[in-house]
């Protein structure tokens, strides 16, 4: 049976709810800013999972967040990588914690390289 009548939702409430990909980008920064969750490695990867698509779409917290994560606790090239060009993207931003990881993880890739003076 269908109603013709008014819609059961106004636009007035339907407006003021919360987006999906807001409420994961607060749930997940909240899990990695929480003392007792936020160091265990479950924690990380449900709030990796969480950051992803806001990171994509273009949200500067969670492509720094994100980027500091994949640099700081992966493992693999392929993640650092990732990684790396988030941190960029969130630094051109102007997010200062971008910026600052970012600078610092360009200097140690750049001692890295640096040949050795003692050859």
């Amino acid at each position: 049976m269908k109603f013709r009548g008014k819609p059961l939702v106004s636009l007035a409430v339907a407006s003021t709810a919360p987006s999906p990909k807001r409420f994961s980008l607060k749930v997940a920064l909240w899990l990695l800013d929480s003392p007792r969750l936020g160091d265990k490695q479950q924690v990380k990867h449900i709030a990796g999972r969480l950051l992803k698509q806001p990171a994509r779409e273009g949200v500067v917290v969670a492509q720094s967040r994100l980027g500091q994560m994949l640099c700081r606790d992966c493992g693999n090239a392929r993640d650092r990588r990732i990684g790396h060009e988030l941190l960029r993207q969130a630094a051109r931003a102007g997010d200062t914690r971008a910026q600052l990881e970012y600078a610092r993880l360009f200097q140690a890739d750049q001692s890295e390289q640096a040949p050795d003076p003692a050859d």
